[in-house]
């Protein structure tokens, strides 16, 4: 156990988390409780313009919040768009309140006497301790100078394109699309003197522990240095070899800016600046969730029935968004039955899959909107069903005792073939939402709800492969086109053994005005533990962002992604996804055209025997022994500041003593300076 400070009072710590997504609230949270579970149990007070109940673990704690305006925001006029003008005018406004915003934090942290500031990408927090003369530690895999840095990419973000001719002939007359601002990049003239405040503001942290699936952060590191467009290769829109070099090499070996000293109105800082690696923050899962009581009382509490609860027979999607809001479908009928309209669809194509089943695009590089999409519009699964629902014919229901009668299976490529040897992947019909017309976003059946108000969310860039190991992975050849002169229909679900459970939606999407979901379809309550309902599934759907991504690896749960093209960080976590985990992408178009059921086969194909031991051996609890020793790291780290300051603050009154008497006196000085030091081990008392 640490020894604790002179005054014997508990360490405090302020905890200044960023509002973008809840990524960041989840491990805040995380790492907030591993600091309260410590024997010395330091006072933790967290700080983000993110809601109090994304912070529920640590609150139950004891961690107290506040609401505050601590960043400023990417702005999205949709789901999957990023409006680069008004994120730098967002920017431009939150920077002219900066030094305001500073004086008051600096001025708060004073008044609760706080010891050190953990920051979470909020370079607001830093540049506050600072002010006050205390110490600050960031904590994160990115950080935002880069995020900014990245709106100059010259890189257009521009609407999918109809995979096929036909699908082009079918496009709507107007789209969402058509109100935008077409995407322009800004100036490195323009941003690059926004962004060195950010810049500067990092540069005020002592110490960086560096998360699992970070990109370079130029605050601490001198390479690779801003502006971060030069850290993607412009043929392949991957990283830079040096790039992925550097992130590959102990942080111990990074030259490293030199340190902010505070106010002169303070000692000095009393250790240098470093970088330390961190273990995974992830939110822990009940352990109850991996038995066969804990695995039906949460899908029970879901309204799964109970006859689908058996993971030998029924493999469940999740459909989560980090906070997007999906809109309910609207039926003719009260009827689960699937549907039968028909609709030509095109089959993923070329795609790399990596050795533990992590698939990217390969080849040579094409354009961006052709597989390298931005983040979906939430619609498309609203209109998607929608279709599914409005086209279905009139049939009889199916049987109550049984699975209704297969549809003929269409052909599966061998490499993606079920294994009929495993009664739990044997073909039992095909579970079809076909997609009438046009790609759903672009085509909807009926008016379309407004969506709820979200959490600003963060938006992507293109991914970037592991650095080369010699290993050449197959090639699934997704094949498309007609089967024996018959139209190949869109599939949401592979086949009726899957059942979906969509995520971030009100409780009533599929209920208003006598409807009912889609066949196999159930909404998950808005305060569902995500981690739990992650660890019973056998694939998740979204979008990349830390938390999904930390809780999959946690789970061995395989990842069908959607990319996005305008964020940065999307190329570390896709690097650690590869590395410790399951990834498939999916890109937007095929996304909105409902042709999931591919992509969910093989990313369950790909990661079924490791989600089969996990499911065997339960939750071992390595990331909360980790976790744990991070916080009593990051408390020692935090005592070592103090007796450093204190033994600074003793040399130099000693030295001002020494002055005023006679060297004779001197000895009599240093050796009474000599018993204080050693009566406690510390140091001088404040």
């Amino acid at each position: 156990m640490p020894a604790m400070t002179n005054d014997h009072r508990r360490l405090t710590f302020v905890y200044y988390c960023s509002g973008h997504g809840y990524g960041h609230a989840t491990r805040v949270s995380a790492f907030a409780s591993h600091l309260l579970r410590l024997e010395s149990r330091p006072a933790v007070h967290i700080v983000s313009s993110a809601p109090k109940h994304v912070f529920s673990d640590s609150v139950a704690l004891g961690a107290s919040y506040r609401n505050a305006n601590i960043d400023p925001v990417i702005v999205q006029p949709l789901a999957y768009r990023v409006d680069r003008r008004q994120s730098v005018e967002v920017l431009e406004k939150f920077l002219l309140e900066k030094d305001l915003k500073v004086a008051e934090e600096s001025q708060w942290l004073r008044s609760i006497k706080a010891d050190c500031v953990l920051s979470d990408a909020a370079f607001l927090g830093c540049l506050a301790a600072n002010e006050a003369g205390i110490p600050s530690v960031l904590i994160t895999n990115f950080s935002f100078d880069s995020v900014y840095s990245y709106l100059s990419t010259p890189f257009i973000d521009e609407p999918p394109r109809p995979d096929h001719p036909a699908d082009a002939l079918r496009a709507p007359a107007h789209s969402a699309h058509d109100d935008l601002e077409p995407d322009a990049p800004i100036s490195l003239e323009e941003l690059t003197p926004l962004v060195d405040q950010i810049h500067a503001g990092y540069r005020c942290a002592d110490l960086l522990l560096r998360l699992p699936g970070a990109i370079p952060l130029p605050s601490f590191a001198v390479q690779p240095g801003l502006p971060s467009p030069e850290w993607v290769d412009r043929q392949t829109r991957t990283f830079t070899p040096f790039v992925v070099d550097h992130l590959s090499q102990p942080p111990s070996s990074y030259k490293l800016h030199p340190q902010i000293p505070f106010p002169p109105a303070f000692s000095p800082k009393p250790l240098p600046r470093e970088v330390r690696s961190a273990p995974l923050l992830v939110r822990p899962t009940d352990p109850c969730v991996y038995t066969a009581e804990g695995r039906s009382r949460l899908l029970t509490s879901i309204g799964v029935p109970a006859h689908l609860h058996d993971p030998d027979h029924t493999k469940i999607l999740i459909v989560s968004f980090g906070g997007q809001v999906f809109h309910k479908p609207h039926s003719r009928s009260h009827s689960r039955t699937p549907s039968k309209a028909d609709t030509p669809k095109y089959m993923l194509t070329d795609l790399h899959q990596s050795m533990n089943g992590s698939t990217h695009p390969g080849g040579q590089p094409v354009p961006l909107t052709d597989t390298q999409d931005s983040l979906v519009d939430p619609q498309a699964l609203s209109d998607a069903l929608k279709d599914a629902a409005l086209n279905r014919l009139e049939e009889a229901p199916p049987p109550t005792t049984a699975c209704a009668p297969p549809n003929p299976p269409r052909p599966i490529p061998a490499h993606l073939a079920l294994d009929v040897d495993h009664p739990h992947t044997r073909p039992r019909g095909l579970s079809q939402l076909r997609v009438a017309g046009a790609p759903p976003a672009a085509v909807p059946t009926s008016p379309r709800v407004p969506s709820q108000p979200q959490m600003p969310a963060f938006v992507t860039i293109p991914p970037t492969p592991r650095p080369a190991d010699g290993f050449e992975a197959s090639e699934p050849n997704w094949e498309g086109g007609a089967v024996d002169g018959a139209e190949v229909e869109a599939r949401i679900l592979p086949d009726e053994s899957w059942i979906a459970i969509v995520c971030g939606v009100p409780k009533d999407w599929g209920r208003e005005d006598g409807e009912e979901l889609p066949e196999n379809f159930f909404v998950a309550p808005r305060d569902v533990y995500m981690p739990d309902l992650t660890a019973v599934a056998d694939v998740l759907l979204g979008k990349l962002g830390y938390g999904t991504v930390s809780e999959c690896v946690d789970a061995c749960t395989p990842f069908v992604y959607v990319p996005r093209p305008l964020f940065i960080e999307e190329h570390g976590l896709r690097l650690f996804l590869e590395r410790e985990g399951v990834g498939i992408e999916l890109s937007r178009a095929q996304y909105e055209q409902g042709e999931w059921a591919d992509a969910i086969e093989a990313a369950w194909r790909a990661g079924r025997a490791a989600k089969m031991r996990k499911r065997a051996e339960g939750d071992p609890g390595i990331w909360k022994e980790e976790g744990a020793g991070m916080a009593r790291e990051v408390v020692e780290w935090v005592e070592r500041w103090k007796a450093g300051v204190a033994e600074i603050a003793g040399g130099s009154a000693n030295a001002s003593a020494a002055e005023k008497v006679p060297a004779l006196g001197k000895l009599v000085l240093d050796s009474a300076v000599g018993r204080v030091k050693s009566s406690d081990g510390m140091g001088v008392l404040n």
